[in-house]
């Protein structure tokens, strides 16, 4: 839409999730461009110029979209497998069939993922792909691609591993890229795709998969990459107890002593997970602002463990929600992370003190901002800030009879999307893709799926 034509929300219930919770029972949003021009109480002003369009709201609750900040969406095409494994078996299990996949796959894949995203709720995405197969095409183009046509602002962890079985990692050696090969893609996928600007759709970051799949040089030459690139640094940190005692018996030192001797603590890194992280962790994390991309289902599914979030958050780790991929999270949507972030921290130490309905819908919002570095940009509604936000309804059978609606999106069932906006362009509408043919991608992933299916048996 034209930088000077209007669209106008009105009689809507609004959670900002700005730097003060600022809520109104009864509200508006105006639209400008791709930008949110004002928002507040009672009606849109009177007089407003070149108004496009307006929907009365009534019945909504409108939040800032949702941030996926970890993901995997090759996995997409291998969902219900290996369903009771836990991390170290379940990698074992599936890195021979994940060692198969190629471009049409992996389009597929990211189509599916980003779907089933985008119409609950999800505005900005995020992949961490590093599977790389030999001949497998343009892995990264193609995933880029497809958040382009969905419309979903997007960043692409472009991920690397160096480390297979040979070398005692876990992948496949014919899965795995060369030290200089990896960092050469992972430079080249940046200068092609990377975009730095106030309201970019696409942006890249440096992301070796994990200690155990990685050489210390990859990890160390890969922050030296990002930092010369201008780019932000993501891996998997401190996931599980088997992961803990490799680095002891590897390097001698824990998870997060191991990374800060690579340069991975800052400000511009994120970490999936880190479940298993002691006080000494979080302080370190807490001092040099790495943030935290917390995935409960995954976590569950795996039997990780639960990660120590609301001590993270006292000590003011920035903390986001991950999906994580869907052949450990077999949803694939976000909304169900804000429910399960508050109800499985809450088994935890601090029982039911640990997170509110608040609190769950800020990691899912504004922290997941943070974490990507862009909370200047997105993650709240704020006068100036890209126009990315959700209408819920609230009216229906699901949520009707509970009268706080920030409560009722976060422990109720998940509520319908009437509509969602990434840069000022609705890409959904009544819960249904306005960007794609959802049956399509169904059918197309199944028939992905049954694809690698048969390739990895024949192998």
């Amino acid at each position: 839409m034209a930088a000077d034509r209007r669209i106008v929300i009105d009689n809507c219930a609004i959670a900002t999730v700005d730097a003060h919770d600022t809520e109104y029972a009864c509200g508006h949003v105006v639209i400008a461009g791709n930008r949110i021009e004002s928002l507040g109480a009672g009606p849109a002003p009177e007089g407003l110029r070149d108004v496009a369009r307006r929907i009365d709201a009534s019945g909504h609750l409108v939040t800032p979209g949702l941030v996926n900040t970890h993901h995997h969406f090759y996995q997409w095409i291998t969902r219900g497998l290996a369903t009771d494994h836990n991390l170290f078996d379940w990698l074992v299990a599936l890195y021979p069939t994940w060692a198969r996949i190629d471009e049409p796959m992996v389009r597929a894949a990211a189509q599916g993922s980003l779907a089933m995203m985008a119409r609950g709720g999800v505005t900005t995405a995020m992949d961490h792909h590093y599977v790389f197969p030999h001949g497998s095409g343009d892995l990264s183009g193609a995933i880029i691609g497809a958040a382009r046509d969905m419309g979903v602002r997007f960043t692409l962890a472009r991920g690397s591993m160096d480390r297979s079985e040979k070398d005692g990692g876990l992948p496949p050696d014919f899965a795995v890229e060369t030290l200089e090969g990896a960092l050469a893609a992972t430079e080249e996928t940046v200068r092609r795709h990377h975009d730095s600007s106030f309201d970019a759709m696409t942006q890249v970051a440096v992301a070796p998969c994990s200690p155990f799949s990685v050489s210390t040089e990859l990890l160390r030459d890969g922050a030296q990459l990002a930092r010369r690139l201008g780019v932000r640094l993501h891996t998997h940190g401190s996931e599980t107890v088997e992961e803990e005692k490799f680095c002891h018996e590897l390097f001698g030192m824990g998870p997060t002593d191991y990374f800060e001797s690579t340069g991975w603590l800052g400000e511009d890194v994120w970490m999936a997970h880190c479940v298993h992280m002691n006080d000494s962790d979080i302080a370190a994390f807490a001092r040099t602002r790495t943030g935290v991309a917390h995935c409960p289902s995954s976590n569950a599914r795996l039997a990780a463990g639960i990660a120590r979030v609301p001590d993270m958050l006292a000590a003011g780790v920035p903390v986001g929600l991950g999906v994580d991929g869907t052949a450990s999270n077999e949803s694939g949507e976000l909304h169900t992370e804000l429910r399960n972030a508050l109800l499985i921290n809450r088994l935890g130490g601090h029982k039911e003190a640990a997170l509110d309905a608040r609190q769950a819908l800020r990691l899912g919002t504004y922290g997941g901002a943070q974490v990507l570095g862009r909370a200047a940009q997105i993650g709240s509604l704020e006068p100036g800030k890209l126009a990315d936000l959700v209408l819920w309804r609230m009216d229906t059978l699901a949520h009707a009879s509970i009268a706080d609606p920030v409560t009722a999106l976060v422990f109720g069932a998940a509520a319908p999307v009437t509509a969602s906006f990434v840069n000022g362009r609705q890409i959904v509408e009544d819960g249904r893709l306005l960007t794609a043919d959802e049956d399509a991608i169904a059918r197309a992933t199944r028939d992905e799926a049954r694809r690698l299916a048969r390739i990895t048996a024949e192998a």
